[in-house]
């Protein structure tokens, strides 16, 4: 017996020790891959954080630099991918001793198959590795002209510093976008009475606003601009001639639904006493408002998932380096993953975490999330995210207690014309991390969000408690506790 438990234990020895001799030998190639990878990112990342800061009106170039910004986003995607993973946990040469060799066989076998389809994995990430490296140092080999051409466009005024100390008082992204709306505004190409009409055009808050306060705000833009005047659906049919000085005027409206065409010429020819290089920008979710403009209209897509994780890792990290706290790291990369580009819940999330840095509470965060997650794909068999994009309102029940009659959450709106009398106390963020508080029953509207950069939007939610066969007295509120 115990020269065939001897045997036993010898056989799975051996197979470990291959393992970890092929493991060892891939990994020290994945990590030369990686180190390049690195070593790149951070020439392609100061050179699209120097293209940020310039006027780029060569619409070759902005294609060059969608290019250069995709590879980066791309790069860091792996490079995280790989810093932030599960690893395996291996046996060790006390568990395979011959007094536990049997008892430890099925384990032992287990871990190694696992092991070998884990190196599988490893093929398949190398691969890409080797891909999204291969992508880089194409680019960066061809990079030369695009960092002359660069340095001859015209630098940006510098915000003061002080701008800055927010993390999250940024416009992240849509770089290309940016470029293509000032370009736009600073045009002086248009002909008296015929203002240029650009619609900017997106889904569901994928930072359309965002995009517009940001070009408003730039110094050139707000310089050029004698008047800049902004409408809505219901203000813009009361435009008349008189609402419109003979200035340079920039317009901004906003569509929450289609138009009128009579209606909108009626509004356009209004606008004809602005002055020449007046313009004007319509923000909508439809589609169909880009028939109204002059322009090819600038659209908007939702962030890509690694641009999507590479802001949410800043966001919730905030001036902490996270390669000094991988284990939080692990976890932050897979809340990103379960919002699934989910932009307001992820800034909401973000801004929770990075106030209390701690490991327990994120992973009570991610639990929490989760249980939600899953709680609206067993009742709607869908994401939240879907949900919202649809205008379907989601189940937030599992953010106060499942013993509680189902709130569901209407898909928050941008409306800063809401009184704070009017809003609960109650935050989406209380929700989401279940501080000790009290909320109303029945309807109430909360505070979603509040961007940080202009024009300081309100995103304001509002709860509503489903129906159920549970009752509660009319005096009684719901009351949840947060857990440390």
């Amino acid at each position: 017996m115990e020269l065939a438990l001897s045997a036993i234990s010898g056989e799975i020895l051996s197979q470990v020790v291959s393992f970890l001799v092929k493991k060892h030998t891939g990994r020290t190639s994945i990590d030369h891959k990686l180190e390049r990878l690195q070593q790149l990112l951070l020439r392609v990342h100061t050179v699209v954080e120097e293209a940020e800061g310039r006027y780029i009106t060569n619409s070759h170039m902005l294609v060059k630099l969608e290019l250069l910004v995709e590879a980066m986003y791309q790069g860091y995607y792996v490079l995280d991918t790989f810093k932030y993973k599960p690893h395996e946990e291996l046996p060790t040469q006390e568990q395979v001793s011959n007094s536990y060799a049997l008892s430890c066989l099925a384990l032992l076998n287990k871990r190694i198959r696992a092991a070998s389809s884990a190196m599988g994995i490893n093929a398949s990430f190398s691969q890409e590795v080797e891909a999204v490296l291969g992508n880089l140092e194409t680019i960066v080999a061809n990079i030369t002209e695009f960092v002359i051409l660069l340095g001859g466009c015209d630098q940006m005024r510098k915000r003061p510093y002080d701008t800055y100390l927010y993390i999250d008082n940024f416009m992240f992204s849509r770089l290309i976008e940016k470029q293509q709306i000032i370009h736009f505004l600073l045009q002086d190409n248009s002909s008296h009475g015929a203002p240029d009409v650009v619609p900017v055009i997106g889904g569901y808050n994928v930072g359309k606003k965002s995009l517009v306060g940001y070009a408003c705000n730039d110094s050139m833009v707000h310089s050029h601009f004698s008047s800049i005047l902004h409408f809505n659906n219901d203000s813009f049919l009361k435009v008349g001639h008189e609402t419109f000085l003979s200035v340079r005027t920039l317009v901004i409206v906003e569509f929450s639904s289609d138009v009128d065409d009579n209606e909108w010429l009626k509004f356009y020819s209004a606008t004809s006493r602005m002055d020449t290089g007046s313009k004007v920008i319509i923000i909508s979710r439809f589609e169909a408002i880009a028939r109204l403009g002059t322009v090819k209209p600038i659209r908007l897509r939702n962030l890509s998932h690694a641009e999507f994780r590479y802001l949410f890792k800043v966001l919730a990290f905030g001036g902490t380096d996270p390669e000094n706290h991988p284990k939080m790291a692990s976890i932050g990369v897979e809340i990103a993953n379960m919002l699934q580009g989910l932009l307001l819940s992820g800034n909401v999330l973000a801004d929770i975490l990075r106030k209390s840095q701690n490991v327990l509470f994120w992973l009570y965060i991610l639990k929490r999330f989760k249980n939600s997650v899953e709680h609206n794909f067993s009742m709607f068999g869908e994401h939240p995210k879907q949900l919202v994009e649809r205008d379907c309102p989601s189940d937030i029940t599992m953010f106060v207690s499942p013993s509680v009659a189902p709130l569901h959450l209407l898909p928050p709106r941008g409306d800063s014309s809401f009184h704070n009398k009017e809003l609960s106390e109650v935050t989406f963020g209380d929700l989401l991390q279940g501080s000790s508080t009290v909320i109303p029953m029945g309807k109430f509207h909360i505070l979603a969000w509040q961007s940080r950069i202009p024009p300081f939007t309100k995103f304001i939610a509002t709860c509503i408690e489903a129906k159920s066969s549970r009752t509660f007295p009319e005096h009684k509120k719901r009351k949840w506790s947060h857990i440390d």
